[in-house]
């Protein structure tokens, strides 16, 4: 192991200077409004949701904007949304007047759903680090959703900016009367952690009403669509606020939980001339704990005993068209606070130097995670994060031990960073890896930004032939609008020994070459669209072998936003592909060989603020040495605002003539969400793919006590499609079962 560590001792180095107080913002390089001033109230509020209180007459509204679907629009309904705090809580207080109260969309009870509803929300970038922020939802029936935002919500090379799966502990309450409707929002200032200076807090504030059936946003501050299509949520175009003598609590969470149920498995039994199949029971019973303490209001400290994840919702299904690993998101919540500071995009939307999915899952199956802890928080201009967690080993291999170390340093501006990461995973299975990155992210002028980086693995059983075979570089230009013109560059060269264990990197061994150019056009008051845009892609990937063509692609699109947000698009794709090992799909076989081919796609997304709402696709063209026609649609339809059905359908089917082979792959899934109340959930999937040869149903029920205490009942399935097998008895109906009661519940001191 010591082999393993020595050649990374000079990271240490680069990890120090990355953590130096480097200066972090250059006030004359930005063009900021004075901040704002929130101020202290000046009685009590009873968090009811009638807005009635005098505290709340003394506070100014804040003036709203029309953000969409006509930008500085005039607004067709007047709103009221005031902020102001005490010495523990961030208060919010709407009252959305409506001229025709019978139109007011509340379509779901769900927590942590968008459903076409009218909402309420606050943006709030609490460590004002012109980044990330955190995102409070709520709809008139007071349902809730919670997000993050990072990568200064802005889509493509770092993934997705949008973190739904962040839940936070905050309480809300609404009211409705033929006036429209009201809410009131009490965020707990440990809920959102911040920097104290001077014994003032300055923190980024943007807040939003939306009108459902109007596609009507209403937005403070006044930000241009022009930032793109997460704009209205935008922490570095956030109105900088000011608030004075806040001090921040240092509540102790400590959620304790127990779980028991069971396991069902089949098993082939007997000998050759009586095989049959069994079932085996396998009762569970767990207990566990998390804690969380914030030993000051910008360090959050998270610690895990036995940690588990049965209440997680399954992945979705996924038919892979490619010869490449699928990439499926992490949705456990122990790694959801402040995930953006572990953040480490290598190239593409999924390749990473780090994804959290690697930690107790192996190839889909669940490694008990004995404990660990983690701790982020932002000093000054740097954040940083520290992550170790001590998991079983994989099968029947020892118990391995993964750590993550991240930091990154504002420099020069509030949108320019360099930082450093080192990850590794260590035990006694042989396959000991350590990986290291730095990387720069600076905005050179206006919208222009440029990103450098480097990353390097070391591992057990691999031989580096070189410092650059074991390496990722990553160069990156990009001119950051939505509208006018906009474009990107980048060069990536990936060695064929990098090998990251704790990370997701879907290719090796190749130089890449790619970009894109977009033309988008916001249209007037009188248009039917609201946005019209031209999009090019294009990327080539050589080998490093011998630097001949692997793959290259480019990928005209058009496509037209409607002033009722809904969205088509016509996209042309051609593509290569130089195949030197047949691989399969879908159970057809693609030969060696070199292959030019094109398709054609058609996408209609309807409105997402309707009862009905869902995206359509059709798809057709040459594929490989064949042809392929394929299909999809995603429909939801809420029933009421208890009852949400939605589905999805896709089908592809590959023909080969010329080798007279032919396939079907079909992907199917039906999704119901049944809410009892706000607090009182049950949800049912269903998916069926006969590539894999499989259905699933995964079954969830949740009962909210209170903020942190929760009770579920968690039923999972598979059940074979396919039960003939040559020689071997019938495979049963199911290919297996869990039964799972847990109950967690948070102690606050």
């Amino acid at each position: 192991m010591t082999a393993v560590l020595r050649p990374i001792r000079p990271l240490l180095v680069v990890v120090g200077l990355a953590a130096v107080a480097l200066p972090s913002a250059l006030a004359g390089q930005i063009d900021i409004a004075a901040p704002l001033t929130i101020h202290r109230l000046e009685g009590p509020i009873v968090l009811d949701g009638r807005v009635d209180e005098e505290a709340w007459e003394t506070v100014i509204p804040l003036p709203m904007t029309m953000f969409s679907p006509t930008f500085r629009g005039p607004l067709t309904e007047p709103t009221e949304v005031r902020v102001a705090h005490d010495d523990r809580y961030l208060y919010v207080s709407g009252r959305m007047y409506d001229s025709e109260p019978e139109g007011i969309r509340t379509n779901t009870l769900y927590r942590d759903l968008y459903s076409g509803d009218d909402l309420l929300a606050i943006v709030v970038d609490s460590y004002n680090d012109f980044e990330t922020a955190v995102w409070f939802v709520v709809n008139p029936a007071g349902a809730r959703n919670d997000r993050t935002v990072s990568n200064d919500a802005v889509f493509g090379g770092g993934g997705m900016p949008m973190n739904s799966d962040w839940n936070a502990h905050w309480d809300v309450a609404t009211s409705q009367t033929d006036e429209g409707w009201f809410a009131e929002m009490r965020i707990p200032f440990s809920t959102l952690g911040f920097q104290t200076v001077d014994d003032e807090v300055v923190m980024g504030l943007i807040s939003y009403r939306f009108i459902a059936r109007k596609n009507e946003r209403q937005l403070f501050p006044d930000i241009d669509p022009r930032w793109g299509g997460l704009a209205f949520a935008k922490p570095s175009q956030s109105q900088r606020i000011v608030m004075a003598g806040v001090r921040q609590s240092k509540p102790v969470y400590v959620t304790p939980y127990v779980l028991g149920g069971v396991r069902q498995t089949p098993e082939l039994t007997g000998t050759d001339d009586g095989r049959r199949w069994d079932v085996a029971s396998d009762p569970t019973r767990e207990v566990g704990i998390d804690a969380r303490f914030s030993p000051s209001s910008n360090v959050a400290l998270d610690f895990t005993v036995n940690t588990d994840f049965a209440q997680v919702e399954a992945d979705d299904q996924q038919i892979n068209l490619t010869r490449f690993p699928l990439f499926f998101p992490e949705k456990r919540q122990f790694f959801q606070e402040r995930s953006s500071t572990f953040q480490f995009s290598t190239g593409g939307f999924t390749n990473r130097l780090f994804h959290s999915r690697r930690i107790g899952l192996d190839d889909g199956q669940i490694v008990r995670i004995y404990g660990g802890g983690r701790a982020v928080g932002r000093i000054g201009g740097a954040d940083f994060g520290v992550l170790s967690l001590q998991t079983a080993g994989p099968g029947d291999l020892s118990s391995e031990n993964t750590a993550v170390v991240r930091v990154s340093q504002q420099v020069f501006n509030p949108f320019s960073s360099v930082g450093a990461m080192i990850t590794s995973r260590l035990g006694g299975s042989g396959q000991d890896n350590v990986a290291y990155g730095v990387d720069a992210s600076i905005r050179v002028m206006g919208d222009e930004y440029v990103t450098a980086k480097w990353a390097r693995t070391y591992d057990e059983v691999v031989t580096e032939a070189s410092e650059l075979e074991a390496g990722l570089m990553q160069l990156r230009w990009d001119r950051q609008r939505d509208d006018g013109f906009s474009y990107s560059g980048e060069f990536i060269r990936v060695g064929e020994d990098y090998l990251p264990r704790l990370g997701f990197q879907n290719r090796t061994d190749f130089t890449f070459w790619g970009g894109s150019s977009q033309y988008k056009s916001f249209r007037g008051e009188d248009s039917p669209f609201r946005s019209i845009a031209l999009r090019i892609n294009t990327g080539h990937y050589y080998r490093g072998l011998d630097g001949s063509a692997e793959s290259r692609s480019i990928r005209p699109e058009l496509s037209f936003e409607f002033k009722s947000n809904a969205e088509a698009k016509l996209t042309t794709t051609s593509a290569y592909e130089s195949v030197r090992q047949p691989f399969t799909i879908a159970g057809a076989e693609v030969p060696v060989g070199d292959y030019w081919f094109h398709t054609g796609e058609v996408r209609l997304q309807l409105s997402r603020n309707s009862l009905f709402r869902g995206d359509f696709t059709v798809t057709a063209g040459s594929f490989y040495d064949g042809i392929r026609v394929g299909a999809g649609l995603n429909p939801t339809w809420n029933q009421s605002r208890h009852l949400e059905l939605s589905g999805g359908y896709e089908v592809n089917r590959l023909e080969f003539d010329d080798r007279g082979v032919a396939t079907i792959a079909h992907l199917g899934s039906l999704k119901a969400q049944f809410a009892f109340n706000t607090q009182l959930f049950v949800s049912a999937l269903a998916q069926y793919s006969n590539a894999a040869e499989l259905t699933t149903v995964n079954a969830r029920f949740r009962y909210n006590v209170r903020e942190g205490t929760d009770i579920w009942l968690v039923y999972n399935e598979g059940l074979n499609t396919d039960r003939f097998e040559f020689g071997s008895p019938r495979l049963p109906l199911s290919a297996g079962r869990t039964l799972m009661l847990k109950y967690n519940h948070t102690f606050i001191w």
